[in-house]
């Protein structure tokens, strides 16, 4: 089973990333890993820390000669600023002294309740970690992911649908004109009308020291049917895909398909009509089993059912404001300003990047999980496999 775990604070020396129970023989260079890097840094409405990182991965353990070898892979992201903090984030207990504790937490930040949990009087003992900044982790972990499933043609896309109350509309755009726009696109929005009252919107936030959130979308082409299962709770795709995009910082809400408005309908609204057409009968992408509707989002009873898979999560405001919420100080009790830490006014063009590294960790897991495998080879034979006993059911 595909695992990761990642390590490194905001303005530590690097962020630490170690991949357990990826396939051997998967092509995979550190500039895969850089693409989604550079994706995910791209972003009107970022802050000054955007101007200063350029994130690059360093590969130390798991690959020889471009491909994986099936042991533990091992990435460090370097983060250039740690320069400037040396003494505030040192190993060292003599520069305890050297500078002052944050005891002013932010509402909506991790900062009160890791304090209370930790029984810590310096939020940045807290804050460090929860940062935003270990996302760049995880997108690492996304691209190696997917190219993992390139290698059987699932393909990931990832886009803004909303920023502070302004929607997207993308009807009439083809998925490969989105993917196309998006990519060239900083808010990673297509709608081009809809991209300039969001910027005009950020940029008032920020005018009056506030910030915005929005929604992106995620959508995953070519996954077969019967990733996950019924079985179990926990082996149910569309709950391990929503688990771990809110655990994105931020990240407050998630849907599946309709989501939320398949609530509003009826079933004859909502569910997605089946079809069948036999192999051979004429060529096509429809043959089999298919759906002329994508209500489900690709996830029917927490398996995947073939068609493509539609993720959308919304994110809050960033909770650092730069004309700070009422708070209370830690240390003294007495009533102030919530601390201003550096930060960005919208995020939502990068949460795509990382939602979609995320969903694509998610399929990584499954498809393993399904198809077994210690190497390439094995997989794709398996792969093989099963896509004969689906052609013949």
């Amino acid at each position: 089973m595909i695992r990761f775990l990642t390590a490194g604070e905001s303005h530590g020396k690097c962020l630490t990333v170690i991949i357990e129970g990826f396939p051997a023989d998967i092509a995979l260079e550190p500039e895969d890993i850089d693409r989604d890097l550079a994706r995910r840094q791209i972003s009107y409405g970022r802050g000054k820390r955007m101007e200063i990182e350029t994130d690059h991965v360093e590969i130390t353990s798991g690959v020889r000669w471009g491909k994986t070898l099936g042991s533990p892979i091992t990435l460090i992201i370097e983060n250039k600023d740690w320069i400037n903090w040396k003494a505030a984030m040192s190993v060292s207990a003599e520069d305890s002294d050297t500078i002052a504790p944050v005891s002013r937490p932010r509402p909506g930040h991790a900062d009160l309740p890791g304090a209370l949990k930790y029984n810590q009087r310096d939020i940045r003992a807290i804050l460090e970690r929860a940062s935003a900044r270990e996302t760049a982790a995880r997108v690492a972990v996304g691209a190696a992911c997917k190219a993992l499933l390139k290698e059987f043609d699932i393909r990931f896309v990832s886009y803004t649908k909303a920023i502070g109350g302004i929607t997207a509309d993308l009807s009439g755009i083809s998925l490969s004109e989105i993917v196309s726009r998006v990519e060239t696109s900083d808010l990673r929005c297509a709608d081009e009308d809809a991209a300039r009252r969001m910027k005009t919107r950020i940029d008032e936030a920020r005018a009056q020291g506030d910030t915005i959130g929005g929604v992106v979308e995620i959508i995953a082409a070519g996954i077969p049917p019967g990733l996950g299962s019924h079985v179990h709770w926990d082996r149910k795709l569309d709950g391990r895909i929503a688990q771990s995009l809110m655990s994105i910082q931020a990240v407050k809400g998630v849907e599946i398909g309709l989501g939320f408005e398949s609530a509003e309908r009826s079933g004859s609204q909502v569910h997605d009509e089946l079809f069948y057409q036999p192999s051979g009968e004429k060529e096509g992408p429809r043959r089999g089993f298919y759906r002329k509707t994508n209500n489900a989002g690709g996830i029917e009873g927490g398996m995947s059912n073939g068609e493509p898979m539609v993720v959308r999560c919304a994110m809050k405001p960033i909770a650092t404001l730069m004309k700070p919420l009422r708070s209370v100080d830690i240390l003294s009790k007495q009533a102030v300003e919530a601390a201003v830490e550096r930060s960005d006014v919208c995020r939502v063009p990068s949460l795509a990047v990382i939602a979609e590294a995320v969903v694509a960790y998610e399929v990584a897991r499954a498809f393993v999980e399904k198809f077994g495998g210690d190497s390439l080879g094995q997989i794709q034979s398996q792969y093989r496999q099963y896509w004969n006993a689906l052609e013949a059911f």
